[in-house]
């Protein structure tokens, strides 16, 4: 049984797919994502706001064509929207740090 599963997972095609930018072009772009993640631990203030706008925009974009592309790459688009849910986290977070908090502050006094 091992042998035949062996066999059916080493076709031409799937060496093929595995050994394309269609497959390790995700798995490499997963770092982008794994990385905000991580960063949602630290402190708020060193969430640069741009950079933040920029990457959610971009996998926005790549989100796209993730799925326009022929043939659908949903690797990538899996990628792309992990990637944009965690930067829209992250500009929650600095949006809160930098502008809801100095209002909370100011109500107090």
């Amino acid at each position: 049984m091992s042998k035949r599963l062996t066999k059916s997972l080493l076709t031409k095609e799937n060496k093929d797919y595995l050994m394309s930018t269609h497959f390790w072009g995700p798995v490499f772009n997963w770092m982008i994502p794994i990385a905000t993640i991580s960063d949602t631990r630290k402190h708020p203030k060193i969430i640069s706001g741009k950079m933040t706008l920029a990457l959610t925009l971009y996998s926005m974009v790549f989100m796209r064509f993730a799925w326009k592309v022929q043939p659908r790459n949903l690797l990538l688009f899996a990628c792309h929207i992990t990637n944009a849910g965690a930067q829209l986290t992250q500009g929650y977070r600095f949006l809160n740090y930098h502008y809801g908090q100095q209002k909370e502050s100011e109500q107090k006094k």
